[in-house]
């Protein structure tokens, strides 16, 4: 999977490139990008066993996404897919250490989990994005896969008013069917919290619900990244047309 975007910018053009990871040394790439954007950007607590390189037991059954500026050879940008069939490798979608997932297990063979997901600071365009969400559909078509699931984490810097605020409008908005919800391992406490002040929402949770995607319940706390993590799940079947036209491979009879 390689295709060309050029995406302007003053003075320069970027030429970026995307792609699955086909050895070790590119995952490798993916993981020291997610390090400085979780960690030294972030200030996560990763609880990786090397310094500089986020790494964790499910990166190895994972599908690795990476955008790279082939003019100074870096990747810029980064996803991982996991599959319902890789997942019963690891014991369970990343997701499930945060939710409890018994009311989604019989959607398993369908489900890609995608995580991880992060850009360089000086390439937060809507086009990296549009990379990312493009390889998504293809690997996500190419294993029979017609449901995504996700976390989408949300900062607790602001006190956790964002949180409450996105948790209220969410689930007034676009709150997935009962037979579709997850319960949090570690609810976050929304007492006290002041929706009122809340700050902007997330590029990703934004991304999520303008292609259909539904939350499936209240956040769970991850302390180690000081976020509330939302989950999401998108049927690819009500994928908002104007995101199935763009990101969907075209299907020929």
């Amino acid at each position: 999977m390689n295709m060309l975007h050029q995406d302007m910018a003053p003075r320069k053009v970027r030429k970026l490139r995307t792609s699955l990871a086909r050895s070790k040394s590119e995952v490798r790439e993916a993981q020291r990008l997610r390090w400085r954007i979780f960690a030294d950007e972030g200030g996560a607590h990763l609880t990786s066993p090397e310094n500089g390189f986020d790494v964790d037991p499910f990166d190895a059954h994972c599908i690795h996404i990476l955008v790279r500026d082939l003019a100074i050879d870096q990747v810029i940008g980064t996803y991982r897919v996991l599959t319902g069939v890789a997942s019963l490798k690891t014991g369970g979608f990343y997701s499930e250490t945060e939710f409890d997932f018994d009311r989604l297990s019989h959607l398993r063979p369908r489900t890609a989990e995608l995580g991880r997901s992060c850009v360089h600071p000086d390439y937060r365009s809507g086009a990296v994005i549009a990379l990312l969400w493009g390889a998504i559909a293809e690997v996500a078509t190419a294993s029979a896969c017609d449901i995504l699931i996700g976390c989408a984490s949300v900062s607790m810097n602001d006190g956790g008013h964002t949180a409450a605020a996105l948790y209220e409008r969410m689930t007034r908005e676009h709150l997935a069917p009962p037979e579709y919800r997850v319960t949090p391992r570690t609810p976050l406490s929304l007492t006290g919290r002041d929706p009122t002040r809340a700050q902007a929402t997330p590029p990703l949770m934004k991304g999520y619900v303008r292609a259909g995607a539904w939350v499936c319940g209240a956040p769970h706390w991850d302390a180690d990244f000081n976020t509330a993590d939302f989950m999401m799940m998108l049927q690819m079947g009500k994928l908002a047309d104007r995101y199935a036209r763009h990101y969907l491979p075209s299907v020929e009879s």
